[in-house]
């Protein structure tokens, strides 16, 4: 992918205005601190939070991108952490990781779309003395979605983040191939978590095509709110499912030290771990006390 090629075709001037939001101190300080990982062709380039180029050597196509678009950068950055802060609880279930390492969050973009609209951003966190000379050592925080032109989302944004965990597990599967010493010994496990991620899919398109893409607790009924709590509450039980089955599976992968692999099941696990707590904190939290508030509001 090439984000900076496609990004310098945007004028900030033609995006949405971002909404007046107020942050906690966490938010902020990650806003203070958040570094851009951001590709032209096949070369990652990361970004310090005033824009300079830390690692590798800029040529003069991202040199001249760095200075003619720092306001459309800083219009990113806000709306990555804003996204954070309203459809997401990736900074407040790694708060401990990212305080120790004084709220330095990398933000890796990558274009959804070929028109720099829409990226799956995925987030690090790192010691700030060791960024450069110890970057493999980065900690993986989550991988977020977001559409720069359209902030609200449908669903929560339950549905991205559904179908991301379904085609990671595809590149899960691929890598296991090069990755592991005899991939066909762990075929059950395999099996099992591809129809786990599938069902979740099935399951979760079904039950939001039945439900408000926005919901309004203020022009709902109790019995509305209650219903919808419910469903979401249903499909959490599918992630909690899927997250057994890789945590059994990355145990094992441990247990027999496939180190060149484990990682990954790591990584994906910490996907589902993420939308668990997204449910419990962001949506069926937030849903359940509107139910807890609705008999006070309409006594």
């Amino acid at each position: 992918m090439n984000e900076i090629e496609e990004l310098s075709k945007l004028d900030v001037k033609s995006l949405p205005p971002l909404r007046p939001l107020l942050l906690d101190d966490l938010h902020q300080k990650v806003l203070k601190n958040l570094h851009i990982e951001i590709s032209a062709g096949p070369v990652l380039y990361l970004l310090s939070p005033s824009y300079l180029v830390l690692n590798p050597e800029p040529n003069e196509r991202v040199a001249d991108f760095l200075a003619k678009k720092e306001a459309l950068l800083d219009y990113l950055k806000e709306s990555v952490v804003q996204s954070l802060a309203v459809y997401s609880v990736l900074l407040p279930v790694n708060s401990y990781f990212v305080e120790q390492n004084n709220h330095l969050v990398l933000a890796r973009l990558q274009d959804k779309d070929a028109g720099a609209r829409k990226f799956e951003v995925k987030f690090y966190t790192h010691s700030p003395g060791e960024l450069l000379s110890h970057y493999e050592d980065k900690i993986y925080i989550g991988r977020d979605f977001i559409d720069i032109f359209n902030f609200k989302r449908k669903y929560f944004g339950v549905r991205e983040l559904i179908q991301s965990l379904l085609e990671e597990n595809e590149v899960l599967i691929d890598r296991a191939q090069a990755r592991l010493k005899n991939a066909l010994e762990y075929k059950s496990y395999f099996q099992e978590i591809k129809e786990s991620v599938g069902e979740l899919a099935v399951e979760s398109r079904a039950a939001l095509e039945s439900l408000p893409p926005h919901p309004d607790p203020a022009k709902m009924s109790a019995a509305e709110l209650i219903d919808v709590n419910a469903q979401y509450r249903a499909l959490n039980h599918y992630i909690i499912e899927l997250h057994d089955e890789v945590d059994e599976f990355e145990n094992l992968l441990r247990f027999r030290k496939e180190t060149d692999f484990v990682r990954y099941v790591t990584k994906y696990k910490k996907d589902v771990t993420n939308l668990i707590s997204y449910f419990n904190i962001k949506i069926n939290g937030f849903l359940s006390q509107r139910i807890v508030d609705f008999k006070g509001k309409h006594a």
